[in-house]
């Protein structure tokens, strides 16, 4: 059903809803809320310093606003009834003309009993309710408030609109779920928790049983793979080892016998080799490369970016300069002639291993004989580019590398149709990154220990979580970040920036600015989270860090300590919280993720949810563990019994069908 005979929304909203990937009525009710705002009056008659209070009264005065930097305060008078409360307010200077004395306002924040005052992060018009009220919290995009995307998905609700439930009829039945309607009703419109929570259970549950279920799918589908044996003596392998310039951590040299184990086998591989920033994934990858070569076959290196690929190619000709490897680069930066004859000596089995980006699975590359797909960063490329790739052999190996580790019984869940190798360990050489949670209040400190890098001839990275300042937001953004950098160092050295909204031949030109140190500090958002090695870049400094999950600060700091050089990195934050501090007691992103899925449960109803690998929209694999081990031992035995092991690629039409039969 179109979305245009909605009542209120014409083509202006419906463009702003399009942007959101909503594009009919069902794209619509099924965009769930990312959180909810509890709603009730907090009671004032003994309240505690620092206390998190919600209250609403009349306007006392008139508002003042102050100018500084980036940002603006208002403060006013407010009356409560009962007592008059002094409230200040960060960014909202556009409310200034409707905070007049007389109107209603209700004010969320924290209190502060020595000044009787109230600290604002969100301000409303009107009155509260007398009764408690959970308010859905919708991503939007500009033009488009969440006032208006919930008034169009009630609207939505209450058309004639079939729900289509994918989780089978006896399982419902089983765990006595909410029905699919009323599940959807619900979370859009929650009148009390318990409600809510039945209607969570229930659309957590059929995203896990879906995911389950394909997931399920390829690891039985799997079992009938046969792959490419490789007659490699393993001597062979240990001789390229032992020629090496530096010497491979005991994870490294476990993870490459068992990828060898895998090459020299009938069985497709299909392995994960996951492990740290830094820790030496490359390296073993290469090695695969090899034993692929020595078996006869070609093999194929995909990263997400040109510069990165560039970096390993450049890694691999150095590293196997003495052997007859013929290995070439396909990126989006190769010139027509050379890019002509990569295919054609492709096509004639003239190239042993080729290395680069998404080039590699355009429809014009063909491969002689394609043995070995390896994909860097895995999670950064889609489902179908990864498959797209593995189709370009008959049935080549697959390695997939991931610097974003988890521990070992989620990793065997989560990736059940893979197998996992772990690296630990760091190489010999590196010294451990020191880091330290700094408030704004310590800029001084931390620009001081800047320009000590940089007198050094050493470089910084400079982390935002924002492109563009937001009225609405007091975020560090990377626009206000590089005026605030060059204001500090420009007379001493030069400031770069980085960000998503860049063109990719921009990106990449910074980056290679970067790497040659033409750029000493570079202020980005996480776009560098997978980037190159820059060894003389020593100082990660990343502001409203508390903005960030904890494997992805983890990550950026692995951007920096890429030598033997001292590395330093800072988190900046007036919003210190405990998650925060295992970032100063370790630099093992495996204890980082043991202790992120530990601090996290079953998480809080009405917080916000977490970002995670998968793209659900209500369940998260970290909070909803237990309930995702439920929903894999109850899809796997819908396979069985409706499915008989063959594969079928949709999964929901057979849900839908077995549920019809039934």
């Amino acid at each position: 059903m179109e979305l245009i005979g909605i009542k209120g929304l014409g083509p202006k909203t419906v463009k702003s809803l399009n942007n959101l990937d909503i594009n009919n009525v069902d794209d619509l009710v099924n965009y769930y809320p990312y959180r909810y705002n509890v709603i009730e009056r907090t009671d004032i008659t003994h309240l505690e310093d620092n206390q998190n209070i919600i209250i609403d009264g009349i306007v006392e005065s008139n508002a003042n606003v102050f100018y500084f930097g980036h940002m603006n305060r208002m403060t006013f008078r407010l009356n409560s009834g009962t007592r008059i409360f002094n409230v200040t307010i960060f960014n909202r200077a556009f409310f200034k003309s409707k905070v007049r004395i007389g109107e209603r306002v209700s004010v969320f924040g924290k209190y502060n009993l020595k000044n009787n005052a109230i600290t604002a992060n969100d301000m409303r018009f009107g009155m509260l309710k007398d009764t408690k009220e959970i308010e859905p919290i919708y991503h939007t995009t500009k033009g488009l408030s969440n006032k208006q995307m919930h008034q169009f998905i009630i609207e939505a609700l209450n058309l004639a609109y079939d729900y289509p439930d994918y989780v089978p009829d006896y399982l419902v039945s089983k765990y006595h779920f909410m029905n699919k309607k009323d599940s959807i009703q619900v979370i859009h419109n929650p009148l009390n928790d318990l409600f809510l929570k039945r209607a969570l259970d229930h659309l957590k549950y059929e995203e896990l049983f879906i995911f389950a279920a394909r997931m399920n799918m390829l690891k039985l589908y799997r079992k009938q793979d046969i792959g490419l044996k490789r007659n490699v003596s393993y001597t062979d392998v240990l001789n390229l080892v032992n020629k090496l310039p530096f010497k491979l951590t005991h994870d490294q040299e476990g993870s490459m016998q068992e990828i060898y184990n895998d090459l020299i086998s009938p069985k497709r591989m299909n392995r994960l080799l996951q492990g740290d920033v830094g820790s030496g994934k490359t390296i073993v990858a290469f090695i695969a490369l090899y034993i692929n070569y020595l078996g006869g076959y070609m093999g194929a290196l995909m990263a997400p970016t040109e510069i990165l690929a560039e970096q390993h190619y450049a890694k691999f000709k150095s590293l196997f300069k003495d052997y007859d490897i013929k290995v070439a680069l396909l990126t989006g930066k190769t010139k027509k002639a050379e890019r002509t004859k990569i295919l054609e000596d492709l096509k004639d089995g003239k190239i042993d291993v080729l290395i680069g980006t998404h080039a590699l699975i355009s429809d014009r590359v063909e491969y002689k004989k394609l043995g070995l797909v390896i994909t860097d960063e895995q999670h950064r490329f889609g489902v179908n580019q990864r498959s797209m790739l593995m189709n370009k052999g008959v049935v080549p190996d697959v390695l997939y590398l991931s610097a974003t580790p988890i521990p070992r019984t989620y990793a065997l869940s989560i990736y059940g149709d893979m197998d996992i190798s772990s690296i630990h360990t760091m190489p010999l050489g590196r010294t451990p990154i020191q880091t330290y949670i700094k408030s704004n209040d310590d800029i001084k400190e931390v620009l001081t220990s800047m320009l000590k890098e940089i007198k050094a001839g050493h470089q910084v990275y400079a982390i935002a979580p924002m492109i563009t300042s937001d009225d609405e937001e007091s975020r560090e953004s990377v626009e206000n970040l590089k005026n605030e950098m060059n204001k500090a160092f420009s007379k001493i050295c030069t400031v770069g920036i980085l960000h998503g909204k860049m063109k990719d031949d921009q990106k990449n030109e910074v980056m290679q600015d970067f790497k040659d140190n033409k750029i000493q500090i570079l202020v980005s958002t996480t776009v560098i989270e997978v980037g190159i090695d820059v060894p003389n870049a020593t100082m990660m400094v990343i502001f409203d860090a508390d903005s960030f999950g904890l494997s992805t600060l983890h990550q950026l700091r692995g951007r920096v300590g890429r030598s033997n050089l001292a590395s330093t990195c800072y988190l900046i934050t007036d919003n210190a919280t405990d998650r925060l501090n295992i970032l100063e007691q370790t630099t093992d992103g495996f204890r980082i993720s043991e202790e992120d899925f530990k601090n996290r449960g079953s998480g809080d109803l009405f917080g916000l949810r977490q970002s995670g690998g998968m793209t659900f929209k209500v369940a998260n694999l970290m909070q909803d563990f237990d309930l995702f081990l439920k929903a894999k031992d109850d899809s796997l035995e819908f396979i069985k019994k409706y499915i008989d092991y063959v594969p079928y690629k949709d999964i929901k039409n057979k849900i839908i069908e077995s549920n019809k039969a039934s």
